[in-house]
Protein backbone atom coordinates (compact mmCIF):
# COMPACT_ATOMS: atom_id res chain seq x y z
CA UNK A 1 0.00 0.00 0.00
CA UNK A 2 2.87 2.25 0.57
CA UNK A 3 4.64 2.00 -2.61
CA UNK A 4 1.54 2.21 -3.99
CA UNK A 5 0.79 5.44 -2.53
CA UNK A 6 4.18 6.95 -3.35
CA UNK A 7 3.54 5.82 -6.73
CA UNK A 8 0.15 8.15 -6.90
CA UNK A 9 1.81 11.11 -5.04
CA UNK A 10 5.15 10.73 -7.45
CA UNK A 11 7.58 10.44 -4.47
CA UNK A 12 10.71 8.85 -5.12
CA UNK A 13 10.65 7.09 -2.09
CA UNK A 14 10.26 3.19 -1.39
CA UNK A 15 9.17 0.91 1.34
CA UNK A 16 10.84 -2.16 2.00
CA UNK A 17 9.84 -5.52 4.48
CA UNK A 18 13.07 -7.20 6.79
CA UNK A 19 12.73 -9.69 8.94
CA UNK A 20 14.55 -8.92 12.12
CA UNK A 21 15.49 -10.75 15.55
CA UNK A 22 14.20 -9.59 18.38
CA UNK A 23 17.74 -9.65 19.67
CA UNK A 24 18.86 -7.05 16.49
CA UNK A 25 16.30 -5.02 16.82
CA UNK A 26 17.97 -2.27 18.07
CA UNK A 27 21.08 -3.02 16.00
CA UNK A 28 18.62 -2.93 12.98
CA UNK A 29 17.00 0.80 14.40
CA UNK A 30 20.64 2.13 14.59
CA UNK A 31 21.34 0.72 10.96
CA UNK A 32 18.37 2.34 9.67
CA UNK A 33 19.42 5.91 11.36
CA UNK A 34 23.17 5.05 9.50
CA UNK A 35 21.66 4.71 6.49
CA UNK A 36 19.08 7.50 6.21
CA UNK A 37 15.60 5.64 6.07
CA UNK A 38 12.87 8.11 6.52
CA UNK A 39 11.01 6.12 8.93
CA UNK A 40 10.24 2.45 9.77
CA UNK A 41 7.34 0.29 10.94
CA UNK A 42 7.69 -2.24 13.14
CA UNK A 43 5.09 -5.35 14.22
CA UNK A 44 4.75 -8.01 16.93
CA UNK A 45 7.00 -8.64 18.88
CA UNK A 46 9.05 -5.60 18.49
CA UNK A 47 6.06 -3.16 19.35
CA UNK A 48 6.64 -3.41 22.90
CA UNK A 49 10.67 -3.28 22.92
CA UNK A 50 11.06 -0.28 20.46
CA UNK A 51 9.95 2.01 23.14
CA UNK A 52 13.27 2.10 24.94
CA UNK A 53 15.12 2.07 21.81
CA UNK A 54 13.83 4.84 20.49
CA UNK A 55 15.43 8.73 21.67
CA UNK A 56 12.01 10.37 21.98
CA UNK A 57 8.29 9.17 22.14
CA UNK A 58 5.42 11.05 20.49
CA UNK A 59 1.92 11.85 22.69
CA UNK A 60 0.69 8.70 20.78
CA UNK A 61 3.21 6.18 21.91
CA UNK A 62 3.05 7.49 25.53
CA UNK A 63 -0.14 6.91 26.10
CA UNK A 64 -0.65 3.49 24.24
CA UNK A 65 3.10 2.14 25.21
CA UNK A 66 3.72 0.78 22.14
CA UNK A 67 5.75 2.00 18.77
CA UNK A 68 4.78 0.92 15.09
CA UNK A 69 6.27 3.12 13.77
CA UNK A 70 9.52 5.11 13.47
CA UNK A 71 10.52 8.85 12.23
CA UNK A 72 14.17 9.46 11.83
CA UNK A 73 14.34 13.16 12.55
CA UNK A 74 17.45 15.61 12.19
CA UNK A 75 18.52 18.52 14.50
CA UNK A 76 19.15 21.82 12.70
CA UNK A 77 22.04 24.31 13.91
CA UNK A 78 19.31 26.03 15.13
CA UNK A 79 18.44 22.85 17.44
CA UNK A 80 14.75 22.41 16.17
CA UNK A 81 14.18 18.94 14.84
CA UNK A 82 12.64 18.39 11.60
CA UNK A 83 12.16 14.91 9.72
CA UNK A 84 14.66 13.80 7.95
CA UNK A 85 12.96 15.00 4.31
CA UNK A 86 13.20 18.59 4.88
CA UNK A 87 16.93 18.04 4.76
CA UNK A 88 17.63 19.23 1.11
CA UNK A 89 20.98 20.57 1.81
CA UNK A 90 23.31 19.93 4.33
CA UNK A 91 23.42 17.20 6.87
CA UNK A 92 21.91 17.50 10.26
CA UNK A 93 23.93 17.51 13.51
CA UNK A 94 22.46 14.86 14.93
CA UNK A 95 19.66 12.39 13.90
CA UNK A 96 17.31 10.83 16.57
CA UNK A 97 14.40 8.29 15.99
CA UNK A 98 11.08 9.45 17.48
CA UNK A 99 8.49 6.72 18.68
CA UNK A 100 4.58 6.81 17.38
CA UNK A 101 1.64 4.69 17.81
CA UNK A 102 -1.00 4.55 14.96
CA UNK A 103 -2.41 1.09 15.74
CA UNK A 104 -5.23 2.77 18.39
CA UNK A 105 -6.45 5.68 15.71
CA UNK A 106 -6.43 2.77 13.19
CA UNK A 107 -8.51 0.81 15.19
CA UNK A 108 -10.90 3.39 16.02
CA UNK A 109 -10.94 4.48 12.26
CA UNK A 110 -11.94 0.93 11.09
CA UNK A 111 -14.89 0.03 13.87
CA UNK A 112 -16.07 3.42 12.55
CA UNK A 113 -16.21 2.75 8.70
CA UNK A 114 -16.62 -0.87 8.43
CA UNK A 115 -19.03 -1.46 11.25
CA UNK A 116 -20.64 1.94 11.76
CA UNK A 117 -19.68 1.42 15.35
CA UNK A 118 -19.17 4.55 17.54
CA UNK A 119 -17.32 3.33 20.87
CA UNK A 120 -18.76 5.59 23.87
CA UNK A 121 -21.37 3.97 25.37
CA UNK A 122 -20.82 0.41 24.22
CA UNK A 123 -20.27 -3.20 25.76
CA UNK A 124 -17.07 -5.06 24.60
CA UNK A 125 -15.67 -8.07 24.68
CA UNK A 126 -11.89 -8.00 24.15
CA UNK A 127 -10.20 -11.37 23.06
CA UNK A 128 -6.14 -11.21 23.76
CA UNK A 129 -4.38 -9.12 25.86
CA UNK A 130 -0.34 -9.02 24.48
CA UNK A 131 0.61 -5.80 22.27
CA UNK A 132 -2.11 -5.48 20.03
CA UNK A 133 -4.81 -6.81 22.66
CA UNK A 134 -3.50 -3.94 25.04
CA UNK A 135 -3.30 -1.20 22.75
CA UNK A 136 -6.71 -1.92 21.82
CA UNK A 137 -8.32 -2.12 25.49
CA UNK A 138 -6.64 1.32 26.25
CA UNK A 139 -7.85 3.05 22.98
CA UNK A 140 -11.48 1.60 23.96
CA UNK A 141 -11.33 2.78 27.41
CA UNK A 142 -10.15 6.27 26.22
CA UNK A 143 -12.89 6.13 23.66
CA UNK A 144 -15.51 5.68 26.98
CA UNK A 145 -16.82 2.45 26.45
CA UNK A 146 -19.17 1.22 29.28
CA UNK A 147 -18.16 -1.89 29.91
CA UNK A 148 -15.00 -3.65 28.79
CA UNK A 149 -14.53 -7.59 29.22
CA UNK A 150 -10.92 -8.81 29.04
CA UNK A 151 -10.13 -12.62 27.93
CA UNK A 152 -6.83 -13.55 27.77
CA UNK A 153 -4.68 -17.57 27.85
CA UNK A 154 -2.25 -15.20 30.51
CA UNK A 155 -4.58 -14.02 33.31
CA UNK A 156 -2.01 -11.83 34.92
CA UNK A 157 -1.77 -9.79 31.48
CA UNK A 158 -5.57 -8.78 32.07
CA UNK A 159 -4.93 -8.39 36.03
CA UNK A 160 -2.04 -5.43 34.81
CA UNK A 161 -4.58 -4.33 32.22
CA UNK A 162 -7.74 -3.92 34.63
CA UNK A 163 -5.53 -2.08 37.09
CA UNK A 164 -4.08 0.61 34.27
CA UNK A 165 -7.38 0.78 32.82
CA UNK A 166 -9.05 1.82 36.53
CA UNK A 167 -6.42 4.21 36.78
CA UNK A 168 -6.20 5.88 34.02
CA UNK A 169 -10.09 5.16 32.78
CA UNK A 170 -12.02 4.86 36.18
CA UNK A 171 -15.23 5.29 34.74
CA UNK A 172 -15.15 2.39 32.57
CA UNK A 173 -15.89 -1.10 33.94
CA UNK A 174 -13.39 -3.89 33.45
CA UNK A 175 -14.75 -7.89 33.27
CA UNK A 176 -11.94 -9.96 33.67
CA UNK A 177 -14.30 -13.06 31.83
CA UNK A 178 -16.56 -13.52 29.40
CA UNK A 179 -19.97 -11.17 30.04
CA UNK A 180 -23.37 -13.72 30.87
CA UNK A 181 -25.31 -10.52 29.53
CA UNK A 182 -25.10 -9.09 26.02
CA UNK A 183 -22.76 -6.83 23.97
CA UNK A 184 -22.11 -4.79 21.58
CA UNK A 185 -19.11 -5.63 20.07
CA UNK A 186 -16.19 -8.49 20.24
CA UNK A 187 -13.11 -7.87 18.88
CA UNK A 188 -9.92 -10.68 18.62
CA UNK A 189 -6.49 -9.51 19.31
CA UNK A 190 -4.96 -12.82 19.07
CA UNK A 191 -3.32 -14.72 16.46
CA UNK A 192 -5.73 -17.37 16.75
CA UNK A 193 -7.46 -18.01 12.78
CA UNK A 194 -4.31 -17.18 10.97
CA UNK A 195 -3.61 -20.66 10.23
CA UNK A 196 -6.48 -22.69 8.83
CA UNK A 197 -5.76 -25.58 11.97
CA UNK A 198 -6.35 -22.88 15.05
CA UNK A 199 -8.71 -23.45 17.35
CA UNK A 200 -11.26 -20.42 17.94
CA UNK A 201 -10.31 -17.45 19.84
CA UNK A 202 -13.80 -17.52 21.67
CA UNK A 203 -14.80 -19.94 24.08
CA UNK A 204 -18.52 -20.49 22.70
CA UNK A 205 -19.69 -22.95 25.90
CA UNK A 206 -18.56 -19.59 27.80
CA UNK A 207 -19.85 -17.02 25.28
CA UNK A 208 -22.46 -17.09 22.69
CA UNK A 209 -22.12 -15.60 19.49
CA UNK A 210 -25.53 -14.99 19.73
CA UNK A 211 -24.64 -12.76 22.74
CA UNK A 212 -23.32 -10.04 20.14
CA UNK A 213 -24.07 -7.82 17.39
CA UNK A 214 -21.02 -7.76 15.53
CA UNK A 215 -17.59 -9.04 15.11
CA UNK A 216 -14.31 -7.73 14.40
CA UNK A 217 -11.19 -10.08 13.83
CA UNK A 218 -7.76 -7.91 13.73
CA UNK A 219 -6.70 -10.74 11.11
CA UNK A 220 -6.81 -9.85 7.80
CA UNK A 221 -5.27 -13.30 6.28
CA UNK A 222 -7.44 -15.15 5.26
CA UNK A 223 -10.16 -12.61 4.83
CA UNK A 224 -12.26 -14.84 6.56
CA UNK A 225 -11.47 -16.43 9.90
CA UNK A 226 -13.41 -19.26 11.24
CA UNK A 227 -14.37 -16.50 13.92
CA UNK A 228 -15.73 -14.20 11.85
CA UNK A 229 -17.57 -17.37 9.37
CA UNK A 230 -19.11 -18.31 12.63
CA UNK A 231 -20.31 -14.85 13.83
CA UNK A 232 -21.90 -14.38 10.28
CA UNK A 233 -23.26 -17.57 10.45
CA UNK A 234 -24.66 -16.14 13.52
CA UNK A 235 -26.30 -13.29 12.06
CA UNK A 236 -23.83 -10.45 13.18
CA UNK A 237 -22.48 -7.99 11.48
CA UNK A 238 -18.46 -8.54 10.45
CA UNK A 239 -15.46 -6.86 9.39
CA UNK A 240 -11.31 -8.21 9.57
CA UNK A 241 -8.41 -5.96 9.80
CA UNK A 242 -7.63 -5.04 6.60
CA UNK A 243 -9.77 -1.96 7.44
CA UNK A 244 -7.07 -1.39 10.97
CA UNK A 245 -4.08 -2.06 8.57
CA UNK A 246 -5.24 0.81 6.30
CA UNK A 247 -5.56 3.67 8.62
CA UNK A 248 -2.76 2.80 10.85
CA UNK A 249 -0.53 2.80 7.71
CA UNK A 250 -2.06 5.79 5.91
CA UNK A 251 -1.29 7.74 9.15
CA UNK A 252 2.53 6.50 9.64
CA UNK A 253 2.21 7.66 5.55
CA UNK A 254 1.48 11.04 6.72
CA UNK A 255 4.17 11.15 9.09
CA UNK A 256 7.07 10.48 7.36
CA UNK A 257 5.86 12.19 4.38
CA UNK A 258 4.29 14.93 5.45
CA UNK A 259 1.17 14.63 2.82
CA UNK A 260 -2.26 13.55 2.65
CA UNK A 261 -2.22 9.76 2.43
CA UNK A 262 -4.23 8.57 -0.83
CA UNK A 263 -6.38 6.08 1.41
CA UNK A 264 -8.45 4.81 -1.62
CA UNK A 265 -5.29 4.00 -3.59
CA UNK A 266 -3.52 1.94 -0.71
CA UNK A 267 -6.85 0.45 0.01
CA UNK A 268 -6.81 -0.96 -3.78
CA UNK A 269 -3.03 -2.03 -3.36
CA UNK A 270 -4.06 -3.23 -0.24
CA UNK A 271 -7.48 -5.69 -1.37
CA UNK A 272 -5.00 -6.58 -4.88
CA UNK A 273 -2.05 -8.06 -2.87
CA UNK A 274 -3.88 -9.66 -0.05
CA UNK A 275 -7.44 -11.13 -1.85
CA UNK A 276 -5.98 -10.60 -5.70
CA UNK A 277 -9.35 -8.41 -6.77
Amino acid sequence: MHNAAFAALGLNWRYLAFEVDPKNLRAAIEGARAMGFAGLNLTVPHKLLAVDMVDALDESAKVWGAVNTIRFEGRTEKSDWLPLREFHQGAPVEIRAQGFNTDAEGLAAALREDLSIELSGKKVLLLGAGGAGRTAALKLASENVLELFLVNRTFSKTLDLQVEIKKNFPAVYVGLDYPKTEVDLVINATSLGLKSEDASPLDESRFSLKQTRAVYDMIYRPAATPLLAAAKAAGCKTANGLGMLLHQGAKAFEIWTGQTAPRDVMRRALEQNIYGH
